[in-house]
């Protein structure tokens, strides 16, 4: 019987001690390019940076989960996420009617805008006063625009008359760019402040048209993407969207790389 009660004993105490333990949090992988400053870069160490990031791990501590970070070219950002590379997209990817046809978004956690940049004093008329573009002033000028991306759609319904040149990569913009293999890019406005028009390289260059934000191509802002179906995640996403919000979080996590918050 003293047997049999310090064999119920040991039992009933590991039972207690294994209540106590939490249960492993649940990893989530996250797309994004991890060459995007100020967004999603690899800083000087070696280490992933940048407004995007900052967002992934608000989001991660506020619903209890551990994150995987998976470097994916942009141009295949989406059919990655489709065929289950990673679970979440925290790349700065605008909410837009064309993607929700093919996956989901979280709430907006950033706004979602594009402006031209190109040569001081280039003389180009290129928007009216009422800040819409005159298409046949854009014929024969070159255009760098980063490929599949909303910059790219605006250019190709809007302004076919220009002549397009795509890139896989952001940073290859600015350096063809300088070097005029390009007249002007389009590009976040943020990103070209502080990435190039701030710096030396950018000193001879401006803003060349007013900031566009046309929803029907840019969207209601940028959000998390993930797969349709994840309901019950997406809500949690949302959940702690608001409270990064409502806490300043978002703001502060701006305020490290742009003087001006930058959500909604």
């Amino acid at each position: 019987m003293r047997k049999l009660l310090a064999v119920m004993t040991a039992a009933v105490a590991v039972f207690a001690w294994s209540a106590q333990v939490p249960a492993s949090a649940e990893t989530l992988r996250v797309g994004m390019e991890c060459t995007y400053a100020p967004f999603n870069f690899k800083n000087a160490d070696g280490e992933l940076d940048g407004y995007d990031v900052d967002v992934a791990k608000g989001v991660a501590g506020l619903i209890g989960a551990d994150l995987e970070f998976v470097c994916q070219k942009w141009d295949g950002m989406i059919p990655a996420l489709l065929a289950n590379k990673f679970d979440l997209i925290i790349a700065s990817m605008s909410i837009t009617e064309k993607r929700l046809e093919k996956m989901d978004f979280s709430d907006t956690y950033r706004i979602s805008v594009g402006r031209l940049v190109g040569k001081k004093d280039s003389g180009w008329e290129l928007f009216d006063d009422a800040g819409k573009p005159i298409p046949a002033n854009f014929a024969g000028l070159k255009v760098g625009l980063e490929r599949a991306t909303t910059y790219s759609d605006w250019f190709e319904n809007e302004l076919p008359e220009a002549e397009v040149v795509l890139y896989d990569s952001n940073e290859a913009l600015y350096l063809d760019l300088v070097n005029g293999r390009t007249d002007m890019i389009m590009t976040n406005p943020m990103k070209a402040h502080l990435r190039f028009l701030s710096k030396e390289d950018g000193a001879g260059f401006e803003f060349v048209s007013p900031q566009i934000d046309e929803r029907k191509y840019f969207g209601i802002g940028v959000g998390i993407g993930l797969r349709k179906g994840n309901d019950e995640l997406k809500a949690r996403l949302n959940a702690a969207l608001k409270t990064l919000t409502e806490d300043g979080s978002l703001e502060q996590y701006a305020l490290k790389y742009f003087p001006f918050a930058i959500h909604q």
